[in-house]
């Protein structure tokens, strides 16, 4: 009998610092193995696939030292073939990490979702493989996405375009780019829709570091919690499309480095 160990992930909120301290891109390399990591580029979500793969490549391999020339591999996936082919899955199969880079998150799920890369993913993160994300790869990380919507607006119903994420953190709707594009009332649309979910919000140069149920905050921002557990009145069910939006009682976490969260019990800690 083979015991899972769900692998951490990295959920970045975008612009992630590249060029100086490099916290969040250092801590994907060390969770993968250090300078022993074999990391896989995922470019599925960028019109610019080369370029951003390129540019990631030589991070990777600034930030490790003698690197093999099969220690650090992009896989360019460009439609529903390619993300069945050999020569991409044999390099997810040996890889220790995996990162998605950021784009557009709907055309990492319509590309991905159900192929044979999809199917190896999951079954290689239940046995330990570190999966991060950026922007479009953080989004999709969760069971419904946010493919697009207005920000810096009141809330309103449908707001937001949803839809299927590929479901490596069930139970969460990810934003991301949060403060600096002012995202919130986005998120509490979408929550007031699904409010058996957490909404969470992630600030560019940050990310949350899973390890199961529980993550920390890392990086220069801050990760933002809504919880609608505890909601005791809302209209979202009596409102035509773009009509504004009551919701009360609503539970918000702000969460610098220095904290964390058990998503399963819905409570914010100390992790310093």
């Amino acid at each position: 009998m083979v015991t899972q160990s769900l692998g951490p992930l990295l959920v970045i909120g975008g612009a992630e610092d590249k060029k100086d301290e490099q916290v969040i891109l250092r801590e994907f390399v060390r969770l993968a193995g250090g300078d022993a990591a074999r990391l896989v580029i995922m470019t599925v979500a960028t019109e610019h696939p080369h370029e951003v793969g390129e540019d990631y490549t030589r991070i990777f391999r600034a930030l490790m030292q003698d690197v093999g020339p099969e220690q650090i591999q992009c896989v360019h996936i460009e439609s529903r073939e390619e993300a069945q082919n050999e020569r991409a899955l044999a390099a997810i199969e040996a890889a220790t990490g995996v990162f998605f880079t950021g784009g557009d998150q709907f055309r990492i799920t319509s590309l991905l979702g159900g192929t044979k890369v999809d199917t190896l993913l999951h079954a290689r993160h239940e046995l330990g493989l570190v999966l991060a994300g950026t922007s479009a790869g953080a989004s999709m990380m969760s069971t419904t996405m946010i493919i697009e919507g207005s920000a810096h607006d009141t809330a309103r119903v449908g707001m937001v375009r949803l839809g299927a994420g590929l479901e490596f953190l069930p139970g969460v709707l990810i934003d991301q780019h949060f403060a600096q594009r002012g995202r919130i009332n986005r998120l509490l649309s979408a929550i007031a829709e699904y409010p058996h979910h957490l909404g969470v919000g992630i600030d560019e140069d940050t990310a949350m570091v899973v390890h199961g149920h529980e993550f920390e905050v890392i990086g220069t921002g801050s990760v933002t919690v809504i919880d609608a557990a505890d909601v005791t009145d809302t209209n979202v069910h009596l409102l035509d499309r773009h009509e504004h939006l009551a919701i009360c009682n609503v539970k918000l976490h702000i969460l610098t480095p220095g904290y964390g969260f058990n998503l399963r019990d819905r409570i914010p800690r100390k992790t310093v």
